[in-house]
C-alpha cells in the first residue's frame, strides 16, 4: 500500500477522540479571526474584484456567493495575509489556512454538517502535519511549507467534507502532490505571492477533491516514488514514519495559535523583550539597545532592520522588538502606516542587534528559541533565554486569550456582536445540522 493510500484510508474512516473535534473548533476560531482581518486588505479585495461571481460557497466577510474554489482560494489568501495563522511547529507549516478555506468551501457545496466540517478539518491537519513534519527542516531550505504541503492538507478537508471514498481520496491526494509549488523566496519582499500561496493550496485541494468525486485519477506513489514529492522537494524522508501514528497521535492536539501579530519566527524575542521589561520593571526610555540571538531561519527572515511596509514590518524582528518594548504587545495596528514611521520606534528598531545563536539553532526546529539581552542607560545589562514562544503547546494560549483575539481581529471588520454571535456558533459546531444554514460569519449584515 502506498503512503497515499494509508493517508486516504485514515482520512475515510478516521474517529477523532472528543479532545480533538474540541481543538479543531478553536483551530476554526482562530482561522476566522485572521480571515476576516484579511478579508478587508489586498490580496483578497483584488481577488475578489478580479473573480468576482456566483456559487453554493461564501466569501468574507460578508458572506457573498462564489463558487467553492473561489471562495477557498479567496478566503485562504485572506487569512495568511495579517500573520497571524496557527502553526504546527514541528512541520515549519501553517496548517489552518490551508486546511480550512477548502473544508469550508468544500463542505458549503454539500451542505454537511458541522460535526462533518469538523471531522474534515482534523482529517486535513493530521495529514498535512505529518507531511510537513515528515519533509522538513531539508524541503523548508527553497519551499514555503504552507504552499506545497498544503496541498494534501486541503485536499484530504475537502474530500471528507465532500464525504468522497478511500480510493476517490487518494486520487486527489494523487493529484495534489502534482500541483504543489510555492517558493520561500517569496518572503523576500512585500511582495502579496506569500498569502497567495495558502488560498492557491486551498484552491488546488477543493479542485482535486471535486475532480477525484466524478472519477479523475493521480498518481498514488506520488509521495515516495522514484520521481515524487519526497525526492524532489526533500531529503531522505521517512515516510513510514509519517504514518506510524495515525490514529494515536492528534496532531490537532499540539498546534500553536499566534499570540503577536507578525511572523512566527519573531516570537521568542519578542517573548523575551516582553518578559525582561515586566520582570526588572523597566520601562522604554531606559532601554539603550536590544540584542537578540536566535536560530538562522529567524535572522534569515526576519533580520530586516528597516521595514518600509505592513508586510515587511511583520517579518522585522528589530521593529517587532521595538514595538514590544514601546506599547508591551504586537498587534495589526502595529503595521499601519502611522505606526511604521513612528520616529521613537524607529529609532528603538536601529538599535536592535539580530545575530544566530548556536543553542537555539541545534533546537530548531523542535522548538522555536531565542537568548534576549537588554541594555540598559544605566549600565545595567539583563538576560533571558526564551525556550518556546507564547502559543507553542508547552505554553499554550488559554481558551480566554484565543477568544480575546479573535475579538480584537474580528470585531473590527464585523461588529463585536456578530463576531460573537459566530463564536457562540463555532463553540455548538458539533450540534448543527446545515453549516449553510447555521454557519453564518455576519448576522443581520447590511453594506
Amino acid at each position: 500500500m502506498t503512503v497515499i493510500q494509508t493517508f486516504a484510508d485514515f482520512s475515510a474512516t478516521c474517529e477523532p477522540p472528543a479532545e480533538a473535534m474540541a481543538a479543531a473548533r478553536t483551530c476554526l476560531l482562530d482561522w476566522y479571526g485572521g480571515a476576516l482581518a484579511g478579508s478587508v486588505e489586498m490580496p483578497a479585495t483584488g481577488l475578489r474584484r478580479a473573480l468576482a461571481g456566483t456559487g453554493a460557497a461564501r466569501l468574507l466577510p460578508d458572506d457573498a456567493p462564489a463558487d467553492p474554489r473561489t471562495a477557498a482560494l479567496i478566503n485562504g489568501t485572506a487569512s495568511h495575509t495579517v500573520e497571524v495563522d496557527d502553526i504546527f511547529r514541528d512541520g515549519l507549516y501553517h496548517p489552518g489556512v490551508v486546511t480550512i478555506p477548502a473544508a469550508l468551501a468544500a463542505g458549503q457545496l454539500a451542505g454537511c454538517s458541522g460535526s462533518r466540517l469538523t471531522l474534515a478539518i482534523v482529517a486535513g491537519y493530521e495529514v498535512g502535519n505529518r507531511i510537513a513534519r515528515a519533509v522538513n527542516p531539508a524541503h523548508y531550505q527553497h519551499w514555503h511549507t504552507t504552499a506545497t504541503v498544503g496541498h494534501f492538507g486541503a485536499a484530504v478537508a475537502a474530500s471528507v467534507a465532500l464525504g468522497l471514498r478511500a480510493d476517490q481520496i487518494a486520487h486527489a491526494l494523487g493529484n495534489a502532490a502534482t500541483f504543489a509549488a510555492g517558493l520561500r523566496h517569496a518572503f523576500s519582499s512585500d511582495a502579496m505571492s506569500k498569502p497567495l500561496h495558502a488560498g492557491r493550496a486551498a484552491e488546488a485541494g477543493v479542485l482535486a477533491a471535486m475532480a477525484a468525486r466524478e472519477g479523475v485519477t493521480g498518481v498514488l506513489d506520488m509521495l515516495e516514488g522514484e520521481r515524487g514529492f519526497g525526492t524532489a522537494m526533500s531529503e531522505d524522508v521517512d515516510w513510514s514514519a509519517a504514518t506510524a501514528t495515525l490514529g494515536t497521535e492528534w496532531t490537532v492536539m499540539a498546534m500553536t495559535q499566534k499570540a503577536h501579530a507578525c511572523c512566527g519566527h519573531n516570537f521568542a524575542a519578542v517573548d523575551g523583550v516582553h518578559i525582561l521589561m515586566e520582570e526588572h520593571g523597566l520601562s522604554v526610555d531606559q532601554i539603550d539597545g536590544i540584542d537578540v540571538g536566535t536560530y538562522r531561519a529567524a535572522v534569515e527572515i526576519c533580520g530586516n532592520p528597516d521595514p518600509k511596509t505592513a508586510a515587511e514590518g511583520r517579518f522585522s524582528l528589530p521593529y517587532c522588538a521595538a514595538v514590544m518594548a514601546r506599547f508591551g504587545s504586537v498587534v495589526p495596528a502595529a503595521f499601519s502606516d502611522d505606526a511604521l514611521g513612528d520616529a521613537a520606534t524607529r529609532d528603538l528598531a536601529g538599535r536592535v542587534t539580530v545575530v544566530e545563536d548556536q543553542e537555539a539553532q541545534a533546537r530548531f526546529p523542535s522548538a522555536r528559541s531565542a537568548v534576549v539581552t537588554l541594555r540598559c542607560r544605566d549600565g545595567r545589562i539583563v538576560t533571558h533565554r526564551r525556550p518556546t514562544r507564547k502559543g507553542d503547546p508547552d505554553d499554550p494560549m488559554s481558551p480566554a486569550e484565543v477568544i480575546q483575539k479573535f475579538h480584537y481581529l474580528a470585531d473590527p471588520v464585523i461588529g463585536h456582536d456578530n463576531a460573537s454571535n459566530l463564536c457562540a456558533k463555532i463553540e455548538q459546531l458539533h450540534q448543527m445540522k446545515d453549516i449553510n444554514s447555521e454557519l453564518n460569519c455576519r448576522a443581520n449584515f447590511t453594506d
